[in-house]
């Protein structure tokens, strides 16, 4: 047989009680007639009375009298809400308090503090981002050139002499163009060494934009030198 819960005073729900308890409790007293019950089984709470001849309760005179029914309204409020997850006897909950609750208020203040922070770390990280977006243009233009630099080495040692864009084996400085590469142009420089010179493109970025890079070919020790008129911090470290 299930076991019972009723309705006590201050809207406390007791229980659960096997049916003797139950039995008990109403012989000394303790719960009357009126008393809401409730078993696993019911839609909603009801008169102890609506089981009187279930449970064999008497209600002659000599029966204690129930006591008075609680209020119309707090009856049907006991009577229409459904048992909490099979647990009557659980308390009232109370309402959550109003306002902002001490975790949220930090919260708060952090995300105010951290607005100036995050201000610094983007003042710092942009220019940074921004010059490695140029280095790698540049990077990419002096790559586009290093199969040229086998054509230049070659040449030096079949003629002795610069090749120029003239020369077999070569052609016009715009044949080059591609990518970050806007020409590329062979011959000697100052130092009489033989080399090219590579003009970028790289349209919307005026410090690279129609700038030279300089490559130098030193046949002593078979080794090439980089230089340019582009500002330092934007040449790859290589």
């Amino acid at each position: 047989m299930s076991d019972w819960y009723y309705a006590a005073g201050n809207d406390q729900r007791m229980g659960p009680l096997p049916t003797d308890e139950l039995l008990t409790q109403f012989r000394q007293g303790l719960l009357g007639l009126g008393t809401l019950v409730w078993r696993e089984g019911q839609a909603q709470w009801q008169p102890l009375s609506d089981f009187a001849e279930e449970l064999g309760l008497a209600t002659g005179e000599g029966t204690p009298l129930p006591p008075p029914l609680p209020p119309l309204h707090a009856r049907t409020t006991a009577a229409s809400a459904p048992p909490a997850a099979r647990m009557p006897g659980a308390g009232v909950q109370q309402r959550p308090k109003s306002g902002l609750s001490g975790c949220m208020i930090a919260l708060i203040i952090l995300a105010v503090l951290a607005i100036p922070v995050i201000a610094i770390l983007a003042a710092i990280a942009l220019p940074a981002y921004n010059d490695y977006v140029q280095r790698a243009h540049v990077a990419g233009a002096v790559q586009a050139a290093e199969p040229l630099k086998r054509l230049v080495e070659a040449h030096v040692s079949r003629e002795r002499t610069c090749p120029g864009n003239d020369d077999a084996d070569f052609s016009a400085p715009e044949d080059y163009a591609a990518g970050n590469l806007a020409s590329v142009s062979f011959g000697p420089f100052e130092s009489e060494l033989c080399g090219m010179e590579l003009i970028l493109a790289v349209p919307g970025k005026a410090p690279l934009d129609g700038k030279a890079v300089w490559l130098e070919y030193d046949p002593s020790d078979s080794s090439w030198q980089c230089s340019s008129e582009i500002d330092d911090k934007y040449l790859p470290a290589h």
